[in-house]
């Protein structure tokens, strides 16, 4: 059933791509498309590798490295669980208090990463508040058995959400680069990095495949898409933005030129119904402790997947006014350009104008006025 739900959100979320340019002189004839798609990659969602070339052997050994790529970084990143010979986040954590942990430079590198994303984002991207993920997370997944049964299922109280919220801070992570360490001073505080790992990881990829011997790729690693080169006939990539109604269906879609990043974040995947009969997903607003509940979607373009997906899950804890102050400190301290489209409900406007279409409006940055088209 899980995987199935992934599946629908891989092909909700879609790409329609043709083969790109750059086609050798001596290459007269049409590129094949490989489609090759993995669902025990890593991070709990499908992995998908779309590849136009010449040689299918070549193809699949591209597809084999990408997916250990994929696997190596769920393992890195993961909290949750331990893997012979590897020291990881959950080791991090595990020491906590304890000692410092010697870790790859792809773990120093991320945890670089989402520390200048706190900062671009006035500290509302925090990976620091895992304490306070954890009790969501705990709760979360007692519930989903729950209401697999049938039954609504408990939602923590304040009093727990405000005891865990409190052992946080970038203050409390030391990060030694010179001995690649990473040490955590308070033995309360962990690390939860589910708002960057998965973009991080299909950026590796994205440039890994920039390099290889293919006419152009897309990375789809559970709504987080990244492009590599550009069709021959010059038209555009074309990527589906889900329904919120279902999930599944096409909302909208929007253009995207030549290489670059597409990442949605929504409240349609990993909820559960509380006893109070409201559902709760698992994008937590830093403010409030609670799940954000602005939107149902906020997608971002823009060159890098892994700022993308930290991008994506900032603006879905802001306003509309606070989202897009935010995307121009990103891109003044990046020289990037980042978009946005947000989805609400329609009496959610916080009267930006938009689009409307039956319960919902949408909102999108100047920048891709000309390029969304709406199904409805």
């Amino acid at each position: 059933m899980r995987k199935n739900r992934i599946l629908a959100g891989v092909f909700a979320l879609s790409l329609f791509c043709g083969c790109a340019d750059n086609v050798p002189a001596e290459k007269t004839e049409e590129p094949e498309k490989y489609t090759n798609i993995s669902v025990d990659a890593g991070f709990d969602t499908v992995f998908q590798l779309i590849e136009f070339g010449y040689d299918h052997d070549q193809m699949d050994s591209y597809f084999r490295t990408c997916t250990d790529m994929f696997r190596n970084c769920n393992d890195q990143f993961d909290i949750y669980n331990d893997y012979e010979g590897l020291y990881n986040l959950k080791t991090i954590n595990d020491n906590a208090g304890i000692a410092p942990v010697k870790v790859s430079s792809d773990i120093i590198d991320m945890l670089r990463e989402a520390k200048s994303f706190h900062e671009i984002s006035g500290g509302a991207f925090d990976i620091t508040i895992g304490s306070l993920l954890k009790v969501w997370h705990e709760y979360r997944d007692a519930g989903i058995e729950l209401n697999a049964e049938g039954k609504n299922a408990p939602v923590p109280t304040d009093e727990e959400l405000k005891e865990a919220a409190v052992y946080s801070g970038w203050d409390k992570v030391v990060i030694n680069e010179e001995d690649s360490t990473v040490y955590i001073t308070d033995p309360h505080v962990s690390l939860d990095v589910g708002g960057i790992a998965k973009g991080y990881a299909a950026e590796m990829i994205g440039r890994y495949m920039e390099d290889a011997d293919v006419i152009c790729t897309t990375v789809n690693a559970g709504r987080n898409i990244r492009t590599v080169g550009t069709k021959p006939d010059g038209s555009d990539w074309v990527i589906g933005i889900a329904d919120p109604a279902d999930g599944s269906s096409i909302y909208c879609t929007v253009t995207m030129k030549g290489s670059g990043s597409f990442v949605t974040s929504g409240d349609y995947e990993r909820y559960y119904t509380g006893e109070d009969g409201k559902k709760y997903h698992h994008i937590i607003d830093p403010k409030t402790l609670k799940p954000a509940d602005y939107y149902h979607s906020v997608s971002i373009i823009t060159p890098d997947s892994s700022a993308a997906d930290c991008l994506s899950t900032t603006l879905f804890t802001l306003s509309i006014e606070d989202g897009k102050k935010v995307l121009e400190e990103y891109t003044e301290k990046t020289g990037n350009s980042a978009e946005a489209v947000w989805i609400m409900d329609s009496d959610r406007t916080q009267n930006e104008e938009g689009h409307d279409s039956g319960d919902y409006h949408c909102v999108y940055t100047d920048g891709i006025r000309d390029l969304i088209t709406f199904a409805r």
